[in-house]
């Protein structure tokens, strides 16, 4: 009798932690599973839910972990952000505060500084809309709230306008811009014309900064199936190996210094990273330092 009383309570305790298995079960499928598919049509409760129980167990806490992990990647970037954001707008700011006490405290009357240190002021504001104008474009260009307004242009021609308006700049450091080839006929490409000419000036302008005297910058096209390939290269400095992969990245600068000097946002070529993917193309870049650096794209042709 005692037996099977025995037998009978075992089979009663198994029965009632066999069932807390198997909602356990459930309600770990719960969160997994697609509410348009019926749970009973899913789980087999004939199989051993204990292992079962213990394998998904494993795999949610493994899911955690790596959501955990994305969440915090995720938060030091906005910390990141914030923080460049801080840094980049931080120097214009001081700067103006400095003029301008400058200004207010005696130095409006001084004509040997004043229109000096109005112009100063000037442009520390012009940096300060440059930074803002290019959050905003790459706002705008992640959110696709910007239309590319697609036409037919001859990407040449327009590399020549832009050499053209660049040369100041270049000037200043000796540096020879040029189309290493004679085409006997013109590229026509079907893209944002006003994007492009950005994405080639803003490649440009770093080609420029990141050169040292007397170098040359190259332009070069090539036809690739249906796409024109752009290729721009420099004998600059060049970017480390450690640099390569964050160079598209918001405010990452491989020279601080150097850039900080030059004036530019830190945005320029995530800007460009941007225009080209939303052309649906691709953008390369290869360097080795002291030797020079190569940037490539391509545009879909007419």
């Amino acid at each position: 009798m005692m037996a099977i009383s025995f037998f009978v309570m075992r089979r009663l305790l198994f029965s009632f932690i066999y069932e807390r298995i198997k909602l356990i079960y459930k309600t770990i499928h719960t969160g997994k599973s697609d509410k348009n598919i019926s749970y009973n049509n899913k789980l087999n409760y004939n199989t051993d839910l204990i292992k079962n129980v213990e394998t998904d167990v494993a795999n949610w806490a493994e899911e955690q972990k790596e959501k955990i992990k994305k969440m915090r990647d995720m938060n030091n970037y906005r910390k990141e952000f914030v923080g460049n954001v801080s840094h980049e707008l931080k120097t214009p700011v001081f700067n103006i505060q400095g003029y301008t006490l400058t200004l207010l405290e005696g130095g409006l009357e001084d004509k040997n500084i004043n229109r000096k240190y109005l112009q100063k002021i000037e442009k520390n504001i012009d940096r300060m809309i440059s930074i803002i104008t290019d959050l905003d474009a790459i706002t705008k260009l992640e959110s696709g709230e910007l239309i590319l307004r697609l036409q037919n242009f001859d990407p040449i021609e327009l590399s020549k306008d832009i050499i053209e308006t660049l040369e100041e700049i270049s000037n200043t450091k000796n540096i020879e811009i040029k189309i290493t080839k004679h085409y006997e006929k013109s590229f026509l490409v079907n893209a944002d014309k006003e994007f492009i000419r950005q994405v080639i000036s803003n490649l440009l302008i770093n080609a420029i900064h990141y050169n040292k005297e007397n170098g040359f910058v190259n332009i070069d096209f090539f036809e690739i199936d249906n796409n024109i390939l752009i290729e721009i290269t420099d004998n600059g400095i060049g970017i480390s190996p450690n640099d390569l992969p964050r160079v598209f990245e918001r405010f990452y600068r491989v020279d601080k210094s150097r850039s900080l000097n030059s004036g530019g946002s830190g945005l320029g070529l995530a800007i460009v990273k941007h225009i080209i993917e939303a052309h649906k193309q691709t953008i390369n870049i290869s360097s080795t330092p002291k030797v020079g650096t190569t940037v490539t794209f391509t545009l879909k042709k007419e």
